[in-house]
């Protein structure tokens, strides 16, 4: 029940802002919420034994979240720099050798992995609106559910048993066969003109996404030995665990829309 009732507190406070805030107050949230997945993934980076400069990682990563929707800077500039920064305060440290070089991966990881897939969030919504945003968290959200359920109907083939054991090929066939019949049926009416052949070709891509997504994380922590990235969300772990699939999948929508 504890699971449920976040969930839908989580869901629904999450579905109010985006609906009701300007991109600008978005951002701010977003910042906030990239914040608490930095510290997450910090935690994660120290169970694998790694040390990153937090301060300059966690600015890094808060301002690639900010340029992506809004580049004033152009964004490429702006990760040469972050990266740059980065790389001189790993150099710094007291470290050498492999767990040098694993530390500043670690480190420059961040910005990126962190900070550009949520400020893609942001910059969807400032390019299509509050209605292409919650499209993309139902498409991923659905094609979960579906993965989920046809897993446990049909599972019997490990999809990664290494870093996922209870994934299976099955359930991820639920996945591509769900979300991209959604994608089409919903995004002709929340993106009208874009064709539905396009739009299920881009759900079967965000299916992808979101798996590689889930099996990444689940791959960092079952590295660092943990169970969740954190408790902050009571039955689901930390956020880290539930923006997983997200943080892959949000910079291909982004993609997809300023291509067509």
């Amino acid at each position: 029940m504890t699971r449920v009732l976040s969930g839908l507190a989580l869901a629904g406070g999450a579905v109010a802002l985006i609906w009701w805030l300007s991109p600008t107050a978005l951002t701010v949230v977003t910042v906030a919420v990239a914040a608490i997945a930095f510290a997450e993934y910090a935690n994660i980076v120290n169970g694998l034994g790694g040390r990153i400069p937090y301060g300059p990682a966690l600015a890094s990563t808060i301002v690639a979240c900010v340029m992506i929707p809004f580049p004033w800077i152009p964004i490429e500039s702006v990760l040469g720099v972050t990266l740059l920064v980065l790389a001189i305060a790993v150099l710094t440290g007291e470290r050498t050798g492999p767990q040098l070089v694993s530390d500043a991966a670690l480190a420059m990881l961040a910005p990126v992995y962190i900070g550009a897939s949520l400020g893609s969030l942001v910059a969807v919504h400032a390019m299509a609106g509050r209605e292409a945003v919650l499209l993309l968290i139902a498409t991923i959200a659905i094609s979960d559910t579906a993965q989920y359920y046809t897993g446990r109907a049909f599972g019997r083939t490990p999809l990664a048993p290494t870093h996922s054991p209870k994934k299976t090929r099955e359930g991820a066939l639920g996945g591509f066969i769900v979300a991209p019949v959604f994608l089409a049926a919903v995004g002709s009416v929340w993106l009208p003109g874009i064709p539905a052949i396009w739009l299920a070709g881009l759900g079967l891509v965000l299916v992808a996404a979101g798996i590689a997504g889930d099996l990444f994380e689940s791959m960092l922590k079952r590295a660092a030995q943990l169970k969740d990235s954190g408790t902050l969300i009571p039955g689901h772990g930390g956020v880290l665990d539930r923006i997983d699939a997200l943080l892959f999948a949000a910079p291909i929508f982004l993609l997809f829309l300023r291509l067509v």
